[in-house]
């Protein structure tokens, strides 16, 4: 009998590592990061290939035409001197076999009128489909992940009409994409309040593979009062909410299995970041506090309302905070006077991922991997978070051992010609609003990802760059403001015939060149004197 008992566990303990193990570790990556500071700048080289199935590149557009173009030509491709991080980028799978890659469309820059205008017009959407299919074949990505932020909201041109239309894109992808074995994604709203409004579930989940659910962004900086990022469950300050009303990770889970979708499509979504407010009376601090706006920012992603879990971490160590834990919600936050912080750790990490494994899901995606601890500053090893999940998952993990010191000569200044990130509007309303990290962390020179902060900074009428009309005379190589306009700048590099020559560039969203920091930042960080 002891016998049979036995083997019954080790079967049960057997047959859990067996499901677990094949679960997918699906990890967007913010190429923007390669323009942050010190410790913040993070590379395609840095990305640890054996801690993901899928790692996904943010992010390409469209133009007017519905056709997908990149949004940092410098970064993406390999023409003009350029970094070609698309070809670094996809030569990752020469490290992990069977690592996939994935291009991502969209993210909250891009909007919402743009897809509307083009899954709404049949010959747009044929340009959109053969447009991303080209560049995924031309580049060797396994895939594309759409990021359509958000059919029927936002600045939507056809409203309600979007919802069959993305239902009609995806399709065509589909029929497109099949031809070639690629993979088709989606990053998707999570609660009922804005998913509801968005999708015709049970159509797009027939055509995609894996349907990323975007659970977080709960609550944040535009509500009222203080409110967890990624609740598992009801928090302390919800227990007046009815059920119906809950913007939480298990509510929201359930929502999207009711709909339709096949658990085995379904993927979790987990933060690497928080959100921080500011207090409206620091002696009333707990969950569901009064709150006057967006706390503190990142030194690394700068944008106040949303901080990374490799900044807040060091802020944990080395200033005073009282650490709080919400036994109903199992996420922790922390309070500093008037600043009040919502952040996931490894252990809330791993509960959201054993909760979600009862209903047999796909996996779990991460938005993103730059701001986990990645250089293992706060930790014993790099990536402890993306290590955490892959443990719970069952999934053999090397452990890296790392120390402060060894990481500590980053580059302290780095380039720019960046995109910013995209970020998801919050699950608890469907207005737009200042955008936070998302999907997409609204980084700097960066999801879910746009800044909260309100310029100061007048902004003069920005030039139409023309590549004929350069006459930036280059005494060096390296990269200099552009006197006539704060939007753009020049960078001085050798030609083949080794001459100095100068290239325009152009930053992206608002930001003006800081030729102090060596990036494109926030306008009210600049000193734009034109000449």
């Amino acid at each position: 009998m002891n016998k049979l008992f036995l083997f019954v566990i080790c079967a049960s303990f057997l047959n859990k590592y067996i499901v677990t193990a094949d679960k997918v570790v699906i990890c967007y990556y913010g190429t923007w990061a390669t323009y942050r500071n010190g410790l913040g700048k993070f590379d395609v080289s840095d990305i640890n290939t054996d801690l993901c199935t899928h790692i996904v590149y943010t992010f390409v557009g469209i133009n007017s035409q519905g056709t997908v173009t990149s949004l940092d030509a410098f970064l993406d491709y390999p023409d003009n001197w350029g970094r070609d991080n698309f070809g670094k980028f996809n030569a990752l799978k020469l490290q992990n076999s069977k690592l996939k890659t994935i291009l991502a469309v969209g993210g909250w820059n891009e909007a919402s009128a743009k897809y509307s205008v083009m899954a709404a017009n049949p010959t747009l959407r044929k340009n959109f489909v053969s447009s991303a299919l080209a560049m995924v074949l031309q580049y060797g990505f396994d895939g594309l992940d759409v990021d359509w932020e958000y059919p029927n909201r936002r600045d939507s041109v056809n409203g309600q009409a979007d919802i069959n239309n993305f239902t009609q894109l995806l399709k065509e992808l589909r029929e497109a994409f099949e031809k070639y074995g690629l993979i088709l994604t989606a990053a998707v709203s999570s609660v009922k309040s804005s998913a509801s409004l968005s999708y015709d579930i049970p159509s797009i989940v027939q055509y995609l593979d894996l349907v990323n659910v975007m659970t977080y962004d709960m609550y944040g900086a535009w509500d009222p009062k203080t409110g967890h990022n990624a609740p598992l469950h009801r928090s302390e300050g919800d227990l007046n909410v009815d059920k119906d009303q809950l913007n939480t990770v298990d509510i929201a889970l359930k929502y999207w299995l009711e709909q339709g979708c096949p658990p085995e499509k379904l993927v979790l979504g987990l933060p690497f970041y928080g959100h921080t407010f500011q207090l409206a009376n620091a002696d009333n601090n707990g969950v569901g506090a009064s709150a006057n706006g967006p706390g503190l920012a990142g030194p690394y992603t700068s944008t106040s309302g949303t901080i990374g879990y490799n900044e807040f971490c060091q802020k944990l160590r080395t200033e005073s905070w009282k650490q709080r834990y919400d036994k109903l919600a199992k996420v922790p936050y922390a309070v500093q006077g008037q600043n009040w912080v919502s952040y996931d750790d490894a252990n809330s990490l791993v509960a959201k991922v054993e909760y979600a494994l009862q209903f047999n899901i796909a996996g779990v995606m991460v938005w993103s991997i730059e701001t986990d601890d990645f250089h293992g500053i706060c930790h014993t090893e790099d990536f402890p978070l993306l290590r955490a999940i892959n443990r719970a998952l069952g999934k053999s993990v090397v452990t890296t051992t790392t120390t402060t010191e060894s990481t500590s000569t980053s580059s302290t200044t780095t380039p720019a010609s960046t995109t910013t990130t995209v970020a998801p509007t919050p699950a608890s309303t469907t207005t737009t609003v200042a955008p936070t990290s998302e999907s997409t962390t609204a980084i700097l020179t960066s999801t879910s990802t746009t800044s909260s902060t309100t310029s100061t900074t007048p902004a003069p009428t920005s030039t139409t760059m023309d590549p004929t009309e350069n006459t930036f005379a280059c005494k060096e190589e390296g990269y200099y403001r552009n006197p006539k306009d704060c939007t753009s700048f020049y960078v001085c590099i050798r030609n083949l015939y080794n001459n100095l020559e100068s290239k325009l560039i152009q930053c992206p969203a608002n930001l003006y060149w800081d030729q102090k920091n060596v990036y494109c930042n926030y306008p009210s960080q600049v000193d734009c004197n034109l000449t």
